[in-house]
């Protein structure tokens, strides 16, 4: 059993076993809105989004978790009963505070990252944008469609890809970082090789986007810690490779959130601020179905990390896996919905291949949210 079993509260009795619980408790929160001025609800890291309830979320012996949904209005008397004042307290600030800026971008807003693969063999466009002048057009293109970050990579981490050595990953991405840089472009530069973002940084890029969470290589963390710039640390099971042989958690949502709240503590040690960090929690990235599904239903437990949150779901297998007859290039529909998805649970950067679109429909649901 590693999915949550939600609770239905028929009596006292069953708030009181959540207040009396002795172990660690996560808190997702839920019952989303355009917030506003409504005194009923909280903002969901200082954005427009708010939130009216928590799920209160417990592990249960032997693998799996269980849950109560509390609404914000009872949850003063719940804290008074479970002891949990200064904890609850803590919780809510690193809910409800705004993220401090990310390379010059305001976390109040939800940022859409246009994905630049310089790749043979990515997963959807593996091959489209090999040479440096087509990921440079193809980079400037995004960006007018309103890609605030420009995400660029040179080695697929698809699941199974091979491994390109450094020289080759350098040698594709750094001509297209400086040459988006010097256009005045936010560049972040997606690899898990010290060496490849040492590289980048110095042609130009702003961003350091690793899918091993600066675990992939041994030197990555005192790369990033020298280099003052912001890190995307990602969750991923075991490395490409091997991560969808069989992926196994007991509790996909708590072992992901805690994993990353490990990660950012070793970054903080190293000298890494927690405001100069984002979490991904790796939709894909060794998670079967059900595994991305019960992620992406409480993204926004991951507000309780304290830092921006962002998600990839563009294209991905998981989409073709509810509609098998869709090729990677056929899931847009789902990608757009995963995105809004995401926006709903307040994510402050949505990483996509189709800019034009995600970018639309997420100023639609904007728009009719303020209504």
């Amino acid at each position: 059993m590693d999915k949550i079993e939600g609770s239905v509260l028929r009596s006292p009795a069953d708030v009181r076993g959540f207040a009396d619980f002795d172990g660690p408790l996560y808190y997702a929160p839920t019952g989303f809105i355009d917030h506003a001025d409504d005194p009923n609800t909280l903002p969901l890291a200082g954005s427009r989004r708010g939130f009216s309830a928590l799920e209160i979320i417990r592990r249960r012996d032997g693998g799996g978790a269980e849950s109560m949904i509390l609404p914000l209005l009872a949850l003063e008397g719940w804290v008074q009963n479970s002891g949990r004042v200064d904890e609850i307290n803590d919780v809510l600030n690193r809910l409800t505070t705004k993220r401090a800026d990310f390379s010059g971008l305001d976390m109040a807003s939800c940022h859409v990252m246009g994905i630049v693969n310089v790749t043979p063999d990515s997963f959807s466009d593996g091959g489209d944008y090999n040479t440096t002048d087509q990921a440079i057009a193809r980079a400037r293109v995004l960006a007018e469609q309103g890609a605030s970050i420009l995400d660029v990579g040179g080695e697929s981490t698809r699941p199974g890809a091979e491994t390109v050595s450094e020289a080759d990953e350098i040698a594709r991405v750094v001509p297209v970082i400086r040459a988006l840089a010097e256009d005045g472009h936010c560049v972040s530069i997606d690899t898990r090789h010290a060496g490849v973002m040492e590289a980048a940084i110095e042609a130009g890029a702003a961003i350091i986007n690793d899918v091993t969470g600066l675990e992939g290589d041994e030197r990555s963390m005192e790369v990033a810690a020298a280099s003052g710039k912001p890190v995307i640390l990602m969750h991923m099971q075991r490395e490409p490779g091997t991560m969808q042989e069989n992926p196994q958690y007991d509790c996909a949502v708590l072992d992901v959130y805690d994993y990353l709240l490990d990660r950012i503590e070793s970054c903080e040690r190293a000298g890494i601020s927690r405001d100069r960090i984002c979490v991904d929690p790796g939709i894909g990235f060794g998670k079967s179905l059900s595994h991305n599904l019960e992620l992406l239903s409480r993204l926004a437990i991951f507000h309780g990390l304290g830092c921006p949150i962002l998600l990839g779901t563009s294209r991905k297998s998981f989409i073709g896996k509810i509609d098998p007859a869709a090729s990677p290039k056929e899931r847009l529909g789902g990608s757009i919905a995963s995105a809004i998805n995401g926006w709903r649970h307040g994510v402050q950067m949505i990483r996509v291949h189709d800019v034009h679109e995600t970018v639309q429909s997420i100023s639609v649901t904007t728009a009719t949210s303020l209504v």
